[in-house]
């Protein structure tokens, strides 16, 4: 299943370089609306190189990548920015701004040349402060937080721009296991507004739980594309990440634990 039907955003054929070496080769990739997918495999497999590029932010070697059927390459940027909502991996801020002022950043595309924001602007920003559940830091300078709530906060930034496409990198990587859960609940919530959602993730038991597609990269190839059962079965661990694991099923879902190396 290497593509959905009538998917928002298409990668055709699409290759990657970084620093003159091939990264990612010929990946065909479509995401619908109202899906969560996960894109998995070991370190260097191309996860991040690959989400750039469905963000517009790395150009392609080969192929191409399409937004509701239009070359992405061939949109304006602030079109771009209002449309896919980006999430880079170990994001920081480095100025002392107020949590409420780092998240208005993200209405940004939405106004143009010395416009101030509007109410519907204050409205996405206390939505996005409130989903986060970082309400109460709003006054707090955001260089002042631990980093599992500047997590939350610059997730929060994208939200509040309220993009049709949300792409994130390793997002629940500085997460306790509660915020960890409350993400993954989050974007299967903004999912279910009818938008699309993407994730690079390294944990296979959130990837199995929340999303309904998980994406298996291997040396920057397309190894696997379809549900939990199908994509992480015994031979694509052992091929991708040299691990046995033991499976189960809780509450209906199934779940699947590292054991070993293969």
């Amino acid at each position: 299943m290497s593509a959905s039907p009538d998917p928002i955003l298409e990668a055709r054929g699409l290759s990657l370089s970084l620093g003159g070496v091939r990264v990612v080769e010929g990946v065909d990739l479509g995401l619908a609306r109202g899906e969560v997918a996960a894109i998995l495999g070991p370190n260097g497999a191309g996860k991040s190189t690959l989400l750039r590029a469905l963000a517009g932010l790395q150009a392609a070697d080969g192929g191409e990548v399409r937004l509701h059927g239009r070359p992405l390459a061939g949109l304006g940027e602030g079109e771009r920015a209002r449309a896919v909502g980006y999430l880079p991996q170990a994001a920081s801020v480095h100025w002392p701004l107020a949590v409420e002022r780092v998240v208005a950043l993200g209405r940004l595309p939405h106004l143009g040349p010395w416009q101030r924001p509007a109410a519907e602007d204050g409205y996405a920003v206390d939505r996005a402060l409130a989903a986060t559940g970082v309400e109460h830091l709003r006054g707090r300078p955001v260089t002042e937080l631990s980093g599992g709530e500047r997590a939350r906060v610059l997730l929060a930034r994208v939200l509040a721009g309220e993009p049709g496409l949300l792409l994130a990198d390793e997002p629940v990587a500085g997460l306790d296991p509660y915020h960890q859960v409350h993400f993954m609940e989050l974007v299967r919530e903004y999912a279910g507004a009818g938008r699309t959602v993407a994730l690079v993730l390294h944990d296979l038991n959130l990837a199995a739980r929340f999303c309904d597609r998980l994406v298996l990269l291997d040396e920057g190839r397309l190894v696997a594309d379809g549900g939990a059962r199908e994509v992480l079965d015994p031979g694509h661990l052992a091929r991708v990440f040299g691990i046995r694991a033991v499976y189960g099923e809780a509450e209906g879902e199934a779940y699947v634990v590292p054991w070993g190396r293969a």
